[in-house]
């Protein structure tokens, strides 16, 4: 090879290069600010860079309980871990607390991480934060994260938008604000969309039979999925008519995501050709597509 062709293969010059690296984000406060992090669904390695650098630079960090306890490897020493964790059915932080203390440690200059699991705007009462700072004349920051209600179905194989199956996905909560409305469950029965449910599986049987009150046959396809991408990940496969039966048999507890839909079919045909299944934790829910199948036969 001729010393041109050496020459002409070299990489060129970064600063002259269009596609060059984008500069590593600069976390200095300039003004009081807090930074609204997601962490993801658990595992670290699926949390954000951007995530992951804003962690490692502040000063102080107020968790969530559903943050995974490997994620907070990455606050720097010396900097202060306060756990504001909010579980439904357990005793939790209230949240005009953690508005004040993020509030009074950003006024003190100190750089303030709000780490919540999954994404801080997707269930996270990430926009109450947002407006309490901002009220409060607290710039705010927003780093996303990888929401569970994408992470969890693809941990197990199933494409919550799969167009063969789904126009669509809805995102839903099982657990309403106190006093406030729920989900019109009747008019999801009958939207044909994904139905991913954060924060229901206490209420499974309930959003169950609600589903098939409102037109869904037991037939249609379900899962849930507890703590998932962590060591502690299980699941199950199976019907809606069954979900909430597998769910109990399963011990799924909260943290846990429920998915009603056609899509649940691509999780059971995988589990299908591979009885260890696509993910650690696996326990197949009443054989899973198999059980499915046979209720549509007799449904027929």
């Amino acid at each position: 090879m001729s010393s041109g062709r050496l020459a002409s293969a070299r990489p060129r010059d970064p600063q002259a290069s269009p596609h060059r690296r984008a500069p590593i984000r600069d976390y200095t406060v300039e003004r009081p600010t807090v930074w609204l992090v997601g962490a993801g669904p658990g595992d670290p390695d699926l949390l954000t860079l951007r995530a992951a650098r804003a962690i490692a630079r502040a000063d102080v960090v107020l968790c969530d309980d559903l943050v995974d306890r490997r994620v907070l490897e990455l606050v720097r020493d010396g900097a202060r871990v306060l756990h504001v964790g909010k579980r439904g059915g357990r005793a939790s932080t209230d949240q005009a607390f953690i508005h004040r203390v993020m509030i009074r440690e950003a006024r003190r200059g100190q750089r303030v991480v709000r780490l919540k699991g999954g994404d801080p705007f997707v269930f996270g009462r990430g926009g109450e934060e947002r407006d309490a700072l901002q009220a409060a004349g607290i710039g705010v920051e927003i780093v996303p994260g990888l929401t569970a209600g994408i992470a969890a179905p693809a941990a197990i194989g199933i494409s919550v938008t799969d167009r063969r199956h789904a126009a669509g996905v809805a995102f839903v909560t099982g657990h309403a604000r106190e006093g406030g409305p729920g989900p019109d469950w009747q008019v999801l029965a009958k939207s044909g969309l994904t139905l991913v449910v954060y924060m229901g599986v206490a209420r499974c049987a309930a959003i169950a039979a609600a589903l098939m009150a409102g037109g869904l046959p037991p037939s249609t396809p379900a899962a849930a999925i507890g703590a998932a991408h962590t060591p502690r990940q299980r699941h199950v496969l199976g019907s809606l008519g069954n979900l909430a039966a597998d769910v109990a048999r399963a011990a799924i507890e909260s943290p846990a995501i429920l998915i009603v839909g056609e899509v649940v079919r691509g999780a059971a045909e995988l589990a299908t050709r591979d009885p260890n299944g696509p993910e650690r934790g696996v326990v197949a829910g009443r054989s899973g597509a198999a059980h499915a199948a046979n209720e549509q036969a007799a449904a027929a």
